[in-house]
Formats: C-alpha cells, sequence, structure tokens
C-alpha cells in the first residue's frame, strides 16, 4: 500500500462552473493500478464536483441554476465586507462542497463516460485555486 500527497494549482477562472479533468489529470504524479485519489480544493468560496462533460450547456445552466439559489445582495446577509458575491460563494461551496474522492482503475482515474471533474468558481474574481490530492493504492 502507497500513499502520495502533493499540491497543485488551478488556472484562474472566470466565474462559473469549469471542466478541470485534464487540468488536474496533467498535474498528478502516475497514478497506483488500483486505489483511490481524494482532492481537496482549499478554498471557501469555490467548490469542486463531478458532473457532465459532455455538453457545455450543462454548464452555463448550472451556473445559472446557482445564482438563483443564492443570489447576492439579500438584506439579510451579514457577512458583507468582501462583496456582494462573497457570502452567496461561501453558502453554494458548503451546499456543493470542497472534495471529491475518486476510484483508481488501471492506472487511471475510473469516471463515468459522460463524468468530468468540476471547478465552480463562485466569485467574479476569485484567482487560482489550490488543490490537495492524495492517492492511496497499490
Amino acid at each position: 500500500m502507497m500513499t502520495e500527497q502533493i499540491e497543485f494549482t488551478l488556472r484562474e477562472r472566470p466565474q462559473g462552473c469549469h471542466l478541470v479533468t485534464n487540468e488536474v489529470e496533467a498535474a498528478l504524479p502516475p497514478l497506483p493500478r488500483t486505489g483511490l485519489l481524494h482532492l481537496l480544493l482549499k478554498h471557501t468560496s469555490a467548490a469542486i464536483c463531478l458532473n457532465e462533460n459532455y455538453d457545455p450547456d450543462v454548464r452555463t445552466d448550472l451556473n445559472q441554476i446557482l445564482h438563483r439559489l443564492v443570489p447576492e445582495g439579500e438584506p439579510y446577509y451579514r457577512h458583507t465586507l468582501e462583496g456582494l458575491d462573497d457570502m452567496p460563494a461561501h453558502a453554494l461551496q458548503a451546499l456543493i462542497g470542497a472534495q471529491i474522492t475518486l476510484p483508481i482503475t488501471g492506472g487511471r482515474l475510473n469516471l463515468g463516460t459522460w463524468q468530468g471533474i468540476y471547478l465552480c468558481e463562485l466569485r467574479r474574481r476569485g484567482g487560482r485555486r489550490h488543490v490537495v490530492a492524495t492517492i492511496i493504492g497499490e
């Protein structure tokens, strides 16, 4: 059994849902034959998840849904010093999550045919996003 942990940075992106599977895979060391990959996004105003990797309309629609689910500028928000998009970003991150765990099979991520890793950038100017990848396998 082996365990390896690395940190890498995803490039800056505009607000929205972005397919980052290729960028994540490029940052990883060679994967074991079988095991698990755990990804932790080290931020509270962005999220990581799995979703449709084929039709870009899914990403556009998800962004619209997220904006309607938790809108900016609600009068009951108390955490407002960091901008109108900050509190909604924290709320959406709590709903979507900051981590995912993926199976490794045959030295590759074992994702469904239409699954991809998404970075949900929840702020208008989120910056580069840092990820901790923990690989457990044999």
